[in-house]
């Protein structure tokens, strides 16, 4: 463990931290990591870096940038990378583990309230409102990711016109393939592989390595083997961000396996952006939907494990994953298709709502994410509140 992370060359022996550390400090993130990734990652870097010393300010920025090239959830996987300096594969199952439970265990809570039979009218007001703004949150989910992607597309005219050409499949793929958007995604970025070999020219000697996606198969018939399959797709391909989980999973959830419906679902994607911890743990309302308390444990176990196991098999060779052209080649061809597959799940996400009103609260929380820039957690909890108010005066709620 005396390599830098995500990098080959030589660093201090980082101190020895005790198991229980870590698991109260990772806990502590994990409880209070309301905001999404640019939060998990401050805090991180606040305990890891500033205030405890245990990781150097330039091994933390290698272990980002080597975890934005994963597929999966690359704040949790961060978690999991800096668990992991400290010590080795057990601190790595600790620090993750107690990272990912205190939002795990509230978003399942808030299932079963969300989700019941006969859920008091205010309930069914909330989960309305809040589900109403969820199209604008893919909105400026998507636009958030542009800038970056643009500018790795470069200069050169072919490079930004086949930018432009990923973004667009993948938001087609996103309103008419379903559950076969990962073929797209996946073909974007081997694509893109090809093209940028062809334009360097014939290679001599030995290729390096580099990982290929995980094997894309036709899910089970259904049942928990589905549902494990939904999980595990989200957990392994979800490229560029726990935002593409809209598009990876709506479609097997309400059309495919009928766990939920389309509104349900909506608010599986509010609870997953209002409670601390990683996105992704949206997997556990679909899986609760499907098969209870179980299913909502299987599928976050199908999600994260392949971050576990990207991180604890491969945290030592970072670097060389960080500067290989072929890995980089493919995330320049997947990640802009998956920024058009999150804009373009906002489509039948919009199609999905069922009352006027919402259609108004829809309007309203574009202003306020778009245009006012403001964030996602008050956008949800305000159009939640609307929605309150909306049913206590009688108006629709489902």
């Amino acid at each position: 463990m005396d390599e830098a992370i995500g990098g080959g060359q030589e660093s201090a022996t980082p101190p020895r931290v005790g198991l229980g550390t870590i698991a109260r400090e990772w806990g502590r993130i994990g409880c209070v990591g309301f905001g999404g990734p640019p939060t998990h990652i401050a805090l991180l870097r606040r305990l890891c870096v500033e205030r405890r010393g245990w990781i150097t300010a330039d091994e933390f920025e290698h272990g980002i940038a080597a975890t934005n090239l994963l597929p999966g959830p690359a704040s949790t996987q961060l978690a999991i990378l800096t668990a992991w300096r400290l010590r080795g594969w057990r601190g790595a199952v600790v620090g993750g583990v107690c990272f990912i439970v205190p939002g795990l265990v509230l978003i399942l809570a808030l299932a079963a309230l969300f989700l019941a039979g006969n859920p008091p009218v205010w309930v069914r007001g909330a989960a309305a409102g809040a589900g109403a703004a969820v199209a604008a949150v893919a909105v400026q989910a998507a636009v958030g990711l542009v800038p970056a992607s643009w500018k790795r597309a470069g200069e050169q005219r072919s490079a930004r016109g086949r930018w432009i050409g990923y973004v667009l499949a993948g938001a087609v793929a996103a309103v008419v393939t379903g559950p076969w958007l990962v073929l797209v995604l996946v073909a974007a970025g081997l694509l893109e592989v090809a093209a940028k070999a062809r334009s360097a020219g014939p290679r001599t000697g030995r290729a390096s390595a580099w990982p290929v996606p995980p094997a894309v198969a036709a899910p089970a018939a259904g049942g928990l083997g589905a549902l494990a399959w939904v999980a595990f797709k989200v957990g392994a391909l979800s490229y560029g961000g726990g935002f593409v989980i809209i598009p990876l999973m709506r479609a097997d959830a309400v059309d495919t396996y009928h766990w939920m419906t389309d509104g349900e679902f909506l608010n599986a994607v509010a609870l997953g952006q209002i409670t601390p911890g990683p996105v992704v743990q949206t997997v556990a309302v679909v899986g609760y939907a499907a098969a209870g308390i179980w299913g909502g444990l299987l599928a976050a176990f199908a999600a994260f494990a392949p971050s576990f196991a990207l991180v604890i098999a491969g945290a030592p060779k970072f670097d060389a994953l960080r500067s290989n052209p072929r890995v980089q080649a493919f995330f320049d061809g997947a990640g802009p298709a998956v920024i058009g597959a999150i804009a373009g799940s906002a489509i039948p996400l919009a199609l999905a709502l069922q009352f006027g009103w919402q259609y108004v609260v829809l309007g309203a929380a574009a202003v306020w994410l778009l245009a006012a820039r403001r964030g996602v957690v008050s956008a949800l909890l305000s159009a939640g509140a609307l929605g309150v108010a909306a049913s206590l005066i009688g108006w629709p709620a489902g």
